[in-house]
Order: structure tokens, then C-alpha cells, then sequence
């Protein structure tokens, strides 16, 4: 059936309103990416002021870490309990929609990353979305929080999750916690990436000896060792959630705007279609009603 010029005006003029949605959403994410890159980078040179600080006490005191995350000490041993800890998994995605695939390369990463990590797991969903897309799958889910809603808001999301981390740790039900998100890069793509936050274990502390002291002077911690590094600790863990927050925050936002220009492409070449097909018909139109003009001149003549 064909359209009317009633009808292709009325669809012309939608396509206009959603392309106005469609600019101002651009405009959002554009400006959203900016501010939580800016938060990435500004947490730079304080993170590298974390690792040195730990690096300082570990190497006061000669010893291995042992998981002191919180002030806790190593997992929690429960007699009764038959089976071995589960593995704790923080995984980040989003709270909106109009994000493309985020979410679905993420579920279909941390399947396959976990599937070469053995026990079982428990998945905490920071984001109302990747919550639901995990319930399509047989990963076992925990609690789940809600992404912050600005930059300022990072650190009470860190703060729940952490507080989660440390109760289920005391209880024993898990020991290792891995952390998934994405990682912005350039040209507005990300990637999914994923590291262990706990135990902090040998592996961990020989990183840290990558790690080389700015000056030739010799760093002393004072006056508690113990108490210092669990300090720096809490803070690297923190520092490590708001970061992944962040940057995931940062991807989120970058597809969400690759989302949008595929859309304004859509709508363009949708309203050159829906103006060539208006004109067309208007033509036509004017055309039938030159004809009939002339047929009734010539009836009269």
C-alpha cells in the first residue's frame, strides 16, 4: 500500500524528532567519556604511590603477603563445611541500554576466562543489564549492585563491594576474587580484560618487584610495618575497583556513542528515502492535476 503525503510527512517528521534524541544522546557520551577518562588518569600517579608504598613494607619486612585485605586475615576455615571455598567473580557492565554488544562480549568472555579457572563460582553483576544477561546463563550469581550515576558516586559503589567481598571472605564461602571489566583504547573501542584482586600472593608481591624505587635513598615505614602495609593494602583494593569503575564506565559510554552514529547513519539514509519518496509523490501529483487541467480544457475547447 502506498504511503500517503499526509502519512510521509507525518514519518518525516519522526525520523527529524529521532534524530534530535539520537544527537543529544551523542552529545551526553562524548562528554561522559571525557569526564571518567579524566578520572582514570588523575588516579595515575596516586595508584603508582599505592604500589611503591607496598613495595616499601614488603621489602621492610622480608615477608610474603598474606591476603591482609581489610584488616582480614586468610580466608576463614569452616570445619563443617564439606565443600572447598568458591571463587569469587566482580564483573562490571551496564545499568542502560542503546550500548550495542557491551554486554554481550563481556558475558561471552567471562564464560570462556572462567571456563579455564576451576571450582566454583559466585558472580557479583555491577549493572542492572549484565545481571539479567547472566541469568541466561549456568554461572551462579551473588548480589548484584547498581552502577553510580556520576564520577563523585565511585567510591560508595567501591565501598559496597568490598564490604561484600570482606563478609563473604570471613565466612569462607570464597577466597580467590577476580575482577572483569572493559578497557577503554583509543579510537572508541574497548576491550574486556580481567585480573585477580585476591589473594594478594607471591605472584602479586613479584610484580611489585618490577617495581623500582625513584631515589637512592632507602624508604623507611613507620612506626607499624603490619599496620602500614595492611593501610596500603586496603588502599590498593580500592584503588584497583574505582579505576576498573571507571574505565568501564569510559567503554560503556564509547559504545553507547558507536551505538548512536550507527543509528544517525540509519536515520539519514532513512529520511533521504522517505524525501525522495514524499517529492516523488508530490510530483506525481501535481502531474494528475496538470493532466485533468488539460484534459478539461480540451473537452471545453
Amino acid at each position: 500500500m502506498r504511503d500517503s503525503i499526509a502519512s510521509l510527512r507525518h514519518k518525516i517528521s519522526s525520523a527529524q524528532d529521532l534524530q534530535s534524541v539520537v544527537r543529544s544522546m551523542k552529545t551526553i557520551a562524548s562528554s561522559s567519556i571525557g569526564q571518567y577518562e579524566k578520572a582514570v588518569h588523575s588516579l595515575d600517579d596516586y595508584y603508582q604511590t599505592v604500589q611503591l608504598g607496598l613495595v616499601a613494607c614488603l621489602s621492610a619486612s622480608g615477608k610474603q603477603a598474606k591476603a591482609p585485605a581489610l584488616d582480614l586475615p586468610p580466608v576463614a576455615i569452616n570445619r563443617s563445611q564439606t565443600k572447598a571455598p568458591s571463587v569469587g567473580v566482580i564483573v562490571f557492565g551496564s545499568d542502560q541500554g542503546l550500548v550495542g554488544q557491551f554486554n554481550d562480549v563481556m558475558v561471552e568472555f567471562l564464560e570462556a576466562s572462567l571456563a579455564s579457572i576451576s571450582g566454583e563460582k559466585i558472580v557479583w553483576a555491577v549493572g542492572e543489564r549484565i545481571q539479567s544477561r547472566l541469568l541466561d546463563t549456568s554461572l551462579k550469581t551473588g548480589k548484584s549492585f547498581s552502577l553510580p550515576g556520576s564520577i563523585h558516586t565511585i567510591s560508595e559503589l567501591v565501598g559496597k563491594v568490598l564490604t561484600e567481598v570482606e563478609a563473604q571472605r570471613e565466612q569462607g564461602v570464597v577466597d580467590k576474587v577476580y575482577l572483569f571489566y572493559h578497557r577503554p583504547e583509543q579510537g572508541s573501542v574497548y576491550r574486556p580484560v580481567s585480573h585477580q584482586l585476591l589473594p594478594l600472593d607471591a605472584a602479586w608481591q613479584n610484580n611489585l618487584a618490577d617495581f623500582h624505587w625513584p631515589t637512592n635513598n632507602l624508604a623507611e615505614v613507620m612506626p607499624d610495618q603490619d599496620k602500614t602495609l595492611r593501610a596500603f593494602v586496603r588502599e590498593y583494593l580500592f584503588v584497583s575497583l574505582f579505576r576498573a569503575c571507571a574505565e568501564s564506565l569510559a567503554s560503556e559510554n564509547a559504545s553507547r556513542l558507536a551505538a548512536m552514529q550507527r543509528a544517525e547513519k540509519n536515520i539519514d539514509e532513512l529520511q533521504e528515502d522517505l524525501n525522495r519518496t514524499f517529492h516523488r509523490l508530490r510530483q506525481s501529483g501535481i502531474d494528475a492535476e496538470l493532466f485533468d487541467v488539460l484534459s478539461g480544457f480540451e473537452i471545453l475547447d
